[in-house]
Parts: C-alpha cells; structure tokens; sequence
C-alpha cells in the first residue's frame, strides 16, 4: 500500500473524566519514532557475536497549521481554558485634549489591564511614563485612563495597551506547578490514501515540547514533541494497516 498526506492527528486526556477529544489542527507533519538501545557481545574478531536489544524509547513530533488553545492548556499544560481572552489594543489613535483636563480614556479602558506604552504619533518618539504630574513628554495612567502635560495638548497620540474581552476566546494562565506533575493523553493517528488507512493508536503520553514560532511572510505553526508509555496492560500502540493480509 502507498501513503500520502500529513494525516490527523487527535488527542485525548486520560488522567481526568470525560475529556474532550482536541484535534491537533491541520496538521503539517507527523513523525513517530522507534529507538532502541542496543548491547553488542565481541569476541577475537571485528564483528559482534551477538546483539542484544535494551531499552525502547517511542516519541512523535507534530506540526500544526492551526493554533489551538484548547491543545495547549489541554494537553500540554494540563490546565482547563476559560472563557473570554486577553486582547491587545495596538496604535490606537487618539490625541491630547486641547484644554484641561489633559486626560484620554482609551476605548476600552473599562476593561484596561496593563499599559504597554505611548507615541508621539507625528515624531514615533515614546512619551515617558511617570507615576503623577506628567511634565512636557510624559504621561501617567490609571484604570485607563492617560495623563498628560498641558505642554503636549492636541498633539497626536498611538497608545498601545492590553485589554480582557469577555465572552470571546478563551485563555488560561501557567502556574508553577509541583515536580512529577504530568498530562498524559491518548493520541490517535489516521491518513488513507486510495482508499486505504493507516492508523495508529498510543494509549499513553505525554508532551515534553511545545514550541511555537513566528516568522516574517510566513505562518506560525505551533510544534508538539511527546513521548509514549506503557499502560497498565502493558500495551504501548496498535497500529493497524489497509494493506491485504
């Protein structure tokens, strides 16, 4: 039989009840690897008598095309996600009142959660962020809300800030979680091709790498490293092939 494709790639946690299946998301490659370590015997001559074979490392890599959050918190973290996510307000544009008071509140600053900075819109130049009493070139910031000079009115302002927006999305946060905390998942692996399939099943696993990557002109696609072991029965993967018997 022949093989084409990246396939699909499907995980599901088995350390909590009723986990919800999580798609990698369009995955790019899949690679399953088989190592083992092997014990060579010698003798007078140059090639070994007898090989032993030890220990059997099994583990997969993933690309993804898709940027799944539930695959993150899920099965690589081991957290839940909750609704609603942080956004970021990038070169919002606005500008110092002309008169007192000298203040701006941001479009959404009934949500503001942290200030990333301010520029001159017609220089690019930062404004510099103090605490009160902002003189010319300063600002301060509260709940959303920015303070600046008198020196500064109607000049032309990009704020940059961060935001939650409820209802939409979802996030989790990373906590620094005891040693030997560890998500395990089922991984389920399928591709056809002329109407023949491939599929392999691992009982157990676990994600030693998630990396996520940007680059100019291109797209981001996240990269899940995991390794295999051992259920209680003793079984690691079942694979099965289209091919005849």
């Amino acid at each position: 039989m022949y093989s084409f494709g990246s396939g699909v790639l499907i995980g599901t946690r088995n350390d909590v009840p009723n986990a919800t299946p999580v798609n990698f998301g369009l995955v790019q490659e899949v690679t399953i690897d088989e190592s083992a370590t092997v014990k060579e015997l010698y003798g007078q001559f140059q090639r070994p008598v007898a090989i032993a074979r030890g220990t059997i490392k099994t583990t997969g890599k993933a690309k993804a095309a898709q940027i799944s959050g539930l695959a993150f918190a899920s099965l690589y973290y081991g957290v839940t996600p909750t609704s609603g996510q942080l956004m970021t307000a990038f070169g919002e544009a606005a500008a110092v009142p002309a008169t007192s008071p000298y203040t701006r509140a941001v479009a959404n600053a009934s949500n503001f959660v942290d200030d990333l900075g301010v520029l001159n819109a017609a220089t690019g130049l930062p404004f510099v962020k103090v605490s009160s009493a902002p003189s010319a070139g300063q600002y301060s910031v509260a709940a959303g809300t920015y303070t600046f000079a008198a020196a500064d009115a109607g000049k032309a302002l990009l704020i940059n800030y961060t935001y939650t927006l409820a209802g939409s999305g979802q996030r989790f946060t990373v906590t620094n979680q005891l040693l030997g905390t560890t998500p395990t998942f089922a991984c389920q692996f399928y591709t056809t091709f002329q109407g023949q399939a491939v599929n392999v099943k691992f009982g157990n696993c676990t994600s030693s790498k998630l990396g996520f990557g940007t680059k100019l002109e291109d797209f981001v696609m996240p990269e899940f490293d995991f390794s295999m072991f051992a259920d209680a029965a003793g079984n690691v993967a079942t694979w099965s092939f289209g091919d005849a018997a």
